[in-house]
């Protein structure tokens, strides 16, 4: 399937990161409307997106209805989600109810939700959990209407709300020092453009990947070796500091569980792993993607994403 009859975009949580990249992707050829909660992050996107913005919170199934009722949107891609403890249940697993809901009953074609390598059991913290939970609904809505869903899982994006790197430039221009939980951690890093173009392929492979999750096939970093490069490139200096609860020193694109249930495909040049929650693969994969498995930057590529990200 092919986008020419999608011609409105609603992009939830449209005011963050991952929003704004999407957004300024997608203007030129759809309409683009985007949603957020504060109000001077609206303001900011709208400046530097040059779409409409409608303040509106996916925890109020009425304020999102508003908003669809407003936009009439065919494609809808949901990156709406706090990552904060306390809200991370209203807001991701409530919201994400709403917005299918909403997206139902106003007959959208194509809901793509954007969802976290920390879905990948076993789960170690609520955020991850709340992602999970989005992606059962999504995957298990499936079918049931005209309305077709799927999810799309990638690596911590470098530079995004929450990540660490905005957290380090702040360290750094505090008191030049960057407090690490982590060095000794890897991560998946899924540079921005790659999850647009992850969540561009959910759409126009939707036929193929309604009712699953799609991942891309990315790169892994230590942590101590982002450090390292950091202090080396733009000064200061870095030390380790006790970890946070509901941290883990690796992740997975996809846990040991999902092996059953998980194709590799590949789209245009790249690979990607399509897991079917509902149903098992009939080519299933042999091992689990994890950041401790997957190949690592080099020094050149990780600063590459240090220097391109905060430019």
């Amino acid at each position: 399937m092919g986008t020419s009859s999608l011609k409105r975009v609603l992009i939830t949580g449209g005011t963050g990161f991952l929003g704004q990249k999407l957004a300024m992707r997608l203007r030129d050829g759809f309409q683009v409307s985007l949603t957020g909660r504060n109000h001077d992050q609206n303001r900011l996107a709208s400046e530097a997106t040059g779409c409409r913005v409608f303040p509106s919170d996916v925890a109020s199934l009425s304020a999102t209805r508003d908003v669809f009722a407003e936009t009439r949107p065919d494609l809808v891609i949901h990156a709406a989600a706090s990552k904060y403890v306390d809200t991370a249940e209203i807001n991701n697993v409530g919201g994400s109810q709403n917005v299918a809901r909403a997206a139902i009953d106003f007959g959208t074609q194509i809901v793509i939700g954007i969802s976290t390598d920390k879905v990948a059991p076993p789960i170690s913290n609520t955020y991850g959990l709340t992602k999970a939970l989005m992606e059962r609904v999504f995957c298990a809505m499936n079918g049931k209407t005209s309305t077709r869903f799927a999810c799309v899982r990638f690596g911590n994006l470098p530079w995004s709300t929450g990540s660490a790197f905005p957290l380090w430039s702040r360290m750094m221009a505090t008191d030049g020092v960057i407090k690490s939980t982590g060095p000794r951690m890897t991560r998946l890093f899924t540079p921005v453009e790659d999850a647009a173009a992850l969540v561009m392929t959910a759409v126009d492979e939707i036929d193929a990947v309604q009712g699953a999750i799609l991942c891309r096939d990315t790169k892994a970093g230590l942590i101590k070796d982002f450090l390292e490069v950091w202090t080396k490139r733009k000064g200061g200096t870095w030390v380790e500091v006790a970890a946070r609860a509901g941290e883990r020193n690796y992740e997975h694109l996809f846990g040991e569980s999902e092996i059953p249930y998980t194709t590799q495909i590949s789209y245009g040049e790249a690979v990607h792993y399509l897991v079917t929650p509902n149903r098992r693969s009939a080519d299933p994969v042999r091992a689990i993607v994890s950041s401790e498995t997957a190949p690592r930057f080099a020094e050149e590529e990780i600063w590459a994403i240090i220097r391109q990200a905060s430019e």
